[in-house]
Parts: C-alpha cells; sequence; structure tokens
C-alpha cells in the first residue's frame, strides 16, 4: 500500500476527527513534509481535508468520494479484495478481463462513472459522474450455468435490503424481474450478471455481477432516460454525506449474506414479496416475439409467471419485461414504463 493510501486509511476511521500530521509521520515512519505532499495529492483528487492549527487534519463528514478505504472503514474486515476508480469504461468489461487472467473471487472493482456502461442485451446503461455508484465483483461459485439466475436474484435481494437500510425504510425497495430495483415507479438501479461456462462441465468459470445504482438526480440521466428512471436520494447533502462508501459496504455485506447457497431459497421467498410486477399487465419480448399478460407473480425458480390474454399461464425463464402497462387516468392516454 503506498503511503497516500495509507494516509486516506487512518483519515477515513477517523472521519471528521483530527488526527496529527506529526503522529501520522511518526506512525507511518516518514517526514511530516512527506504527509503534507500526500494530504495535498489527496486534496487534488477531491478529498475535502481541512487543516486545524494545533489539532492537525481532518477528513470532512461531508466528503463524498469513493474509497477503497473508505468503504473498508464502513465494511471492516472482509474477504473482499476493493479498488475503486474516479471513471471507468465498464466496471463488468474490466473485471471480466481481470477475471480471465485468475484474479481471484471477491475481487472488486468500483466507480464513480462509467463511460461505457453496459445493460441487459447489451444496452447502454446511463453512468453519469456525481451521480451513482457502479460497483462490480468477481464470484467463481460451484454451480450448473443453469442455476446462475440464483446470483442475480440473490444480488436483487441484497441491493434491496442495503437500499433500504441507507435510507432507512425497511421493505421500501421492489424488484421488478429480474434484475432491476425500484422506489415506487422509478428505477433506481440495474443488475447484470455475466458468466463463463466451462462447456464440458456444464459450469460455471466465473462470474461478474455488477450493479449500477443512482444514487442521486441527475440532469444526465432525465436528459437520456427520461421520467423512468430514479434515485435513491431526492438530493446530495449533509443528510447522506459518504453516501457511495457507506452503500456500496453495505451491499457488500449483504452479498456476503445471500449469495451463501444455504440461502437462495429463502433470498427467493424475500424476492418473491418484494415483486414490483404482481398484479401488472406488461408486455413480455422473448426474441422476435412479444405478448401481453397480466403477472400472477414468481415461482420457485425465481421465473415470471404471466396469464396471457388467451388465458394461458405461462412460466417465463428468459426474455425480458419491455413494458408495464400502467392503469389509465381520466383524460390522458396510457403512459407506459
Amino acid at each position: 500500500m503506498e503511503l497516500k493510501e495509507k494516509i486516506l486509511e487512518i483519515l477515513e476511521k477517523n472521519r471528521g476527527i483530527a488526527v496529527s500530521g506529526g503522529g501520522l509521520a511518526k506512525e507511518l515512519g516518514v517526514s511530516r513534509s512527506a504527509v503534507w505532499k500526500c494530504i495535498e495529492n489527496l486534496r487534488e483528487e477531491g478529498y475535502e481535508i481541512s487543516a486545524v492549527t494545533n489539532r492537525g487534519y481532518v477528513l470532512s463528514e461531508n466528503s463524498d468520494s469513493l474509497s477503497a478505504q473508505g468503504i473498508t472503514a464502513v465494511l471492516g474486515q472482509s474477504r473482499y479484495i476493493i479498488s475503486t476508480s474516479p471513471s471507468v469504461t465498464s466496471t463488468n468489461d474490466l473485471l471480466k478481463e481481470q477475471a480471465h487472467k485468475g484474479a481471484a473471487e471477491y475481487t472488486v472493482l468500483a466507480a464513480e462513472e462509467q463511460t461505457a456502461g453496459k445493460g441487459r442485451l447489451g444496452r447502454r446503461f446511463e453512468s453519469p459522474a456525481r451521480s451513482g455508484l457502479y460497483i462490480s465483483i468477481i464470484l467463481r461459485p460451484d454451480m450448473k450455468a443453469e442455476d446462475s439466475l440464483y446470483i442475480t436474484t440473490s444480488a436483487a435481494v441484497a441491493v434491496a435490503r442495503a437500499i433500504d437500510e441507507i435510507k432507512g425504510e425497511p421493505g421500501k425497495s421492489r424488484i421488478k424481474w429480474v434484475n432491476d430495483i425500484y422506489i415506487g415507479d422509478k428505477k433506481v438501479c440495474g443488475i447484470l450478471t455475466e458468466a463463463a461456462i466451462d462447456f464440458e462441465t456444464g459450469q460455471l468459470e466465473y462470474a461478474v455481477l455488477g450493479i449500477g445504482v443512482n444514487l442521486f438526480p441527475s440532469e444526465e440521466l432525465e436528459k437520456n432516460v427520461g421520467s423512468k428512471a430514479g434515485s435513491v436520494f431526492d438530493s446530495p447533502g449533509p443528510d447522506v454525506f459518504n453516501a457511495r462508501n457507506i452503500l456500496a459496504a453495505k451491499i457488500l455485506k449483504e452479498l456476503d449474506r445471500s449469495l451463501a447457497p444455504e440461502n437462495f431459497s429463502s433470498n427467493i421467498e424475500e424476492y418473491k414479496k418484494r415483486s414490483y410486477l404482481d398484479g401488472k399487465r406488461v408486455v413480455i419480448s422473448r426474441g422476435n416475439e412479444e405478448f401481453e399478460g397480466l403477472v400472477l407473480g414468481i415461482d420457485h425458480k425465481a421465473r415470471l409467471v404471466v396469464k396471457d390474454n388467451n388465458g394461458q399461464e405461462q412460466v417465463i425463464s428468459s426474455g425480458e419485461v419491455s413494458r408495464v402497462i400502467l392503469p389509465q387516468l381520466k383524460g390522458e392516454d396510457t403512459p407506459d414504463r
């Protein structure tokens, strides 16, 4: 670990509390001048660090810069190998490259911006700076490819729990089959799992689990996505300081629990309870096929159960809900999501 990272780690553990420059120098075995240079570098990177006369350096409680040290300060000791970046092309793409080269399970990359974020079916996932958290994790589960849906559904439960906890609103977050998190009728998070498969055994070689959360409103997001996009918080502010580090830590903590195979069945039950689509009319897209139906619920394998317009019950394991048909308001056209 570089000197600058060691200093940031100490400041994160003492966020809002003055840390003596002389004390840092003595603890790390360097000169006070070296400490000062690192502090200046951290300030240039966006960390809000003030110098208090006769007390030392203080990392502001309102600082919202994402860092491995900031995540670890909240998370505590864990099996995760965490790195962060202000901006990346795609956290999933970068970790897939690392996974292919043999990177360890539980390697994590988190970013404040993606310039080439990815959604399902090759779509672009809008990931503007200063408004979100984008995080990916390498997994190497002992699992058949056909069971990989459990990763996405368990992750959706974990993220919903983490968002509820950071907002202090238990049970508020809903899951739109198969991989989106909603608050009200607005999407606040998308989840994408990409995997490599051993075709001889049918086992997963690795999976990269990607999670993108809209933390705060964004003009860029509104411009590109429109009214469908929501955010976890209405605005940045003192009540939600350090939100990226805190949410990243809460997500990783919840994933520890939800990705344990013995919890898959209970995850499905919670997934079903959090279903956003139950009782809604939707349009299902599968390849070139599209049909409308009423969502009856989620089954024990996390498949969507729909009654089509012919009265036939269909169990959907692939494809997507391309539209949710909201009730028509008097005097208005039917709005779609």
